[in-house]
């Protein structure tokens, strides 16, 4: 009986379920209630972990995830972004076409993937340069623990500061591995040996332990050496077939555009090197290797927003032993918070003997060992996604709150300080956006003049609620929240947004989000910086050019 309800509620309810929590998954009967099933029953539903029954077959794990990269590459069908491994992991095992990271900056959306929470959820750490809270323990400790062998090269959690109890540097991500170095192709590309440090892992990982390896690549993250992807990578500006809605279709834009495109390639590269040293060692076939990306590229409107591009991320799993069929494409909406719990299940650590707080995210494994295309299971059709404060530059260090739900066709948001500037305050640089020839090109057009629609896609203030046509418009530059016909969509997909956050215990959607501004900024230099601004002190932002301050305040 229960297996024949949860298929009734999947199949009837399907536009709005609820997602996992405690590894379990929520269905939704629209926004009136929801119910937590899990069970390997008849109905076909089991979207919860499965038991350890795997824990006597563990696979190693290779997690790569770059910094800023956007879902682009030749797996998803971008011509000017060469991607030959990311194409591979997906033509051997499984590529996600609607994975999404719950916030799009660094340090909040890794403290997703590592706590398997929603960065609501974590209080200090829902914000961009945070302390990370001391009890919130991360899978890699937890494997640790476990007796796992973990390290990582590269970029973990950050930027911030993460400690102990005791006010310890954290090995929140594994054990270092970064003292092989390299010359890089261009500047602006990290020196860090990627490939040869995960060597030097495997050398030093013992023989009768299963081992854990974060490589972390600071790329494509700024910045960039302006023209690289021409005179270094042999791109031509006509290989792009298409700039957003949101930007100017300019030289100085695409220039821009190749430049990322280089430095993903570089990560894709050595992630490739990486893959050989496994197959060279016979390793590779028993290795869960995920790779994805924090969030998307680190351009105006993108990075530290909550539009699609913004939170849509790259992910392709390979792993021959736990993926019954490969080569599947899949439509389910999957997000961050589920990684924890999916990298658990395939070490074989319960939850409760993990010592990290409870789970939000459910494990992929019924996905994997699915052998069906598209769209696996009906109630994993929609995201929740929005920020707090992903950078300084505001009055108080206040950031600016956002709760997004995103489904196949449509994209809900909820600015809740709508007369804030979304991108910083000018006067202070717009430090939510980093320094860039594009960002430059678009400030500079806005001074000229302030209803240009580039500077106001890019800078401007935005509505209270904002509501997108994903299948008419996937750049989201025409908002149809005050469409009459649109009503009643707008006000499902915010009650079953709040309903789901709610549940989730989200301060901000149970009337106390306040608290967030009164998380502070863990790194002094930049702390206060729009009161110290203003009072004179030559306070900087590394991240940011000195032509992006506005030389005066804007209503």
């Amino acid at each position: 009986m229960a297996c024949h309800l949860i298929k009734l509620a999947v199949d009837f309810m399907a536009f709005l379920p609820s997602r996992k929590q405690a590894m379990m998954l929520r269905i939704a009967l629209l926004i009136v209630f929801s119910a937590t099933f899990c069970g390997l029953g008849p109905c076909g539903l089991q979207l919860c972990r499965t038991a350890s029954a795997q824990e006597t077959n563990r696979p190693n794990i290779l997690f790569a995830i770059a910094d800023d990269w956007g879902a682009h590459g030749g797996a998803y069908g971008t011509s000017w972004v060469k991607t030959p491994t990311l194409d591979r992991i997906a033509r051997e095992g499984l590529l996600f076409h609607n994975a999404f990271t719950p916030t799009a900056k660094c340090a909040p959306s890794r403290a997703c993937i590592l706590t398997g929470r929603y960065p609501w959820q974590l209080e200090d750490a829902a914000n961009h340069q945070c302390y990370f809270p001391a009890k919130f323990k991360s899978w890699p400790e937890a494997l640790m623990d476990h007796g796992w062998f973990v390290g990582i090269t590269g970029k973990g959690w950050g930027p911030g500061e993460a400690n102990d109890v005791n006010g310890k540097p954290r090995q929140i991500a594994g054990v270092g591995f970064n003292k092989h170095r390299t010359k890089p192709p261009a500047n602006g590309i990290a020196n860090n040996d990627y490939a040869a440090n995960f060597a030097d892992f495997l050398e030093s990982a013992p023989q009768d332990k299963p081992w854990c390896f974060w490589y972390g690549a600071l790329e494509p993250h700024r910045g960039y050496e302006f023209q690289s992807g021409v005179n270094v990578g042999g791109k031509k500006l006509s290989d792009i077939d298409r700039v957003p809605d949101y930007w100017p279709d300019t030289e100085v834009v695409r220039h821009d555009m190749l430049d990322y495109a280089l430095e993903v390639e570089y990560m894709d590269q050595q992630l490739s090197k990486m893959l050989a040293e496994l197959e060279r060692r016979g390793e590779l076939d028993n290795t869960l290797v995920i790779f994805t990306s924090d969030h998307g590229m680190p351009f105006p409107r993108v990075k530290g927003y909550a539009y699609y591009a913004s939170n849509h991320v790259p992910l392709a799993i390979r792993w021959p032993k736990g993926i019954a069929k490969p080569g599947r494409k899949i439509d389910d909406f999957v997000n961050f918070t589920d990684i924890a719990a999916t990298l658990l299940d395939a070490a074989g650590v319960e939850p409760e003997q993990s010592g990290m707080a409870e789970l939000s995210g459910a494990s992929w494994r019924p996905i994997f060992e699915s052998e069906r295309d598209g769209q696996v299971f009906a109630g994993l059709n929609h995201a929740l996604i929005g920020k707090e404060r992903t950078d300084v530059g505001r009055p108080g260090d206040l950031g600016y709150p956002i709760r997004g739900w995103i489904q196949k066709d449509f994209l809900y948001i909820k600015n809740y300080e709508p007369s804030r500037w979304p991108a910083g305050n000018p006067e202070t640089g717009y430090l939510d956006t980093d320094g860039s020839p594009t960002k430059s090109l678009i400030l500079d057009a806005g001074r000229a003049n302030r209803e240009d629609r580039f500077w106001q896609w890019n800078f401007g203030k935005r509505a209270g609620e904002e509501l997108y046509d994903l299948k008419a418009d996937r750049d989201c530059t025409s908002n149809l929240a005050d469409a009459p016909e649109q009503a009643a969509r707008l006000k499902a997909m915010f009650e079953a947004m709040n309903a789901e956050l709610k549940m989730q215990g989200d301060p901000r959607a149970l009337g106390n989000g306040q608290v967030f501004d009164t998380y502070s900024v863990a790194a002094p230099a930049v702390r206060n910086f729009y009161e110290r601004l203003m009072k004179g002190d030559r306070v900087k932002a590394g991240w940011v050019s000195e032509t992006d301050f506005e030389k005066e305040p804007l209503k």
